[in-house]
């Protein structure tokens, strides 16, 4: 049977928060790892350029006014620099390349030259720009070097960020997929811990939803009978009193069956416990037929007998067996008897196939002998089963149904 609308838009809630779960998790994983990547990967190119430049910068000198640039022959660091030149400026004047290992065509411009310049005598510290250079955009790191107390020369190391680059689109290609595998892992235990978590939710809604349907079959019957009763006194005054006594009656079974529902319901919920006390089973049976309103179609034989029961619910369940006797018997008459533990209700209708003796018994399941809701024998088989006892249909002899609830005899326990 398909899902109630209230339960079908709890699981679709429950599907788009799995979702929305997986799809944040993973951006904000690859978010956070592409980012840290990029920076790390950024600031180590920056300290390497850093830490080549200040160590060169501090290999050569000036004395009397002349740059000396002997150590850079056989320094290791200038020998394993990527991109390498000494720029020197006279005062005033603009930079010029003194020594570079690299190709000019793999250094700055003139213009790139100048900017650079500009910003170590500004911040008189190692800085760092990216200009272009052979036609890729460099990071580059130029530390001055001193004369006295100006700033005559700088150390411009390059290093070109393709191959880091390169690295980190590696990383975010296997962050992706690591990423997508650990993501689908975590919404898949999500997913089950969260209709794990429903099924409380799921459960409640279900019973609210049977309790509704049940309830409207309980109240269908004595409603419209009391709608007829009222109309007939209404259109014939003679028959007033009589329609009067009769819609009191009606009115009196109304609060009753209302009452069982409430009991139902709260059994259900788990709010209240089941409280079974000694009662007359017969004459429960008794004034359960009296009410129904075709009651005439009804033989009855009891015997005195006593039971430990809720007196609510066994109404209800012997009411429900007689309406569905009558209902399905073929407008035959109805026998209903009580014996000591045993209701016994026969009709001598079409009967009910053997393999589908049980299935009746299950909620939402309609068959030969069931309402119309698919509810009436299962709140039988409910009841028994509260008391411990249980129900069962078989073929009647000479045709017809035989339904039976079987409940524990009475102790004084």
């Amino acid at each position: 049977m398909p899902p109630s609308p209230a339960v079908a838009r709890l699981n679709r809630v429950r599907w788009a928060t799995t979702l929305l779960f997986a799809a944040t998790t993973a951006l904000c994983l690859l978010v956070l790892a592409v980012r840290t990547d990029d920076r790390s990967r950024t600031n180590d190119l920056d300290n390497g350029v850093s830490r080549r430049a200040d160590g060169l910068a501090r290999t050569i000198y000036y004395d009397d006014g002349v740059l000396n640039l002997d150590a850079l022959a056989e320094d290791d660091l200038a020998l394993s620099a990527e991109r390498l030149a000494v720029l020197q400026a006279p005062t005033p004047g603009r930079p010029r390349i003194r020594h570079a290992p690299t190709a000019h065509a793999a250094l700055p411009g003139q213009a790139g030259l100048d900017e650079v310049w500009e910003q170590v005598q500004h911040d008189q510290e190692t800085v760092f720009v990216a200009l272009e250079a052979g036609g890729r955009e460099i990071q580059w790191a130029a530390a001055p070097v001193w004369d006295g107390d100006r700033i005559a020369a700088a150390v411009l190391v390059g290093a070109d960020p393709a191959q880091s680059q390169a690295a980190h689109d590696r990383l975010v290609r296997r962050l992706t997929l690591g990423c997508a595998a650990l993501v689908l892992a975590a919404a898949a235990i999500a997913h089950l811990l969260s209709g794990r978590a429903m099924r409380p939710a799921l459960r409640g809604l279900d019973q609210q939803e049977q309790f509704l349907a049940e309830a409207a079959h309980e109240l269908r019957t004595p409603l419209a009978t009391l709608r007829l009763v009222v109309e007939s006194g209404s259109t014939s005054p003679t028959r007033a009193p009589v329609a009067l006594d009769e819609a009191l009656r009606l009115v009196d079974r109304l609060g009753r069956l209302v009452t069982g529902l409430l009991a139902r319901a709260r059994v259900e919920a788990g709010t209240r416990e089941v409280e079974l006390t000694p009662l007359r089973l017969d004459q429960l049976v008794e004034q359960t037929v009296e009410e129904l309103p075709d009651s005439t179609g009804v033989t009855l034989t009891t015997e005195a007998a006593i039971v430990n029961g809720d007196p609510e619910l066994l109404a209800q369940a012997v009411r429900n067996l007689v309406e569905n006797a009558l209902r399905h018997g073929g407008g035959t008459p109805v026998g209903v008897s009580v014996t000591a533990g045993r209701i016994t209700v026969r009709d001598h209708g079409p009967g009910i196939p053997a393999k589908n003796r049980e299935r009746v018994f299950e909620r939402h399941v309609t068959g030969a002998t069931s309402n119309g809701t698919g509810t009436g024998l299962a709140i039988v088989r409910w009841v028994a089963e509260l008391h411990d006892g249980t129900a069962r249909l078989s073929p009647a002899p000479g045709g017809g149904l035989l339904a039976e609830l079987l409940l524990p005899p009475h102790t004084n326990n």
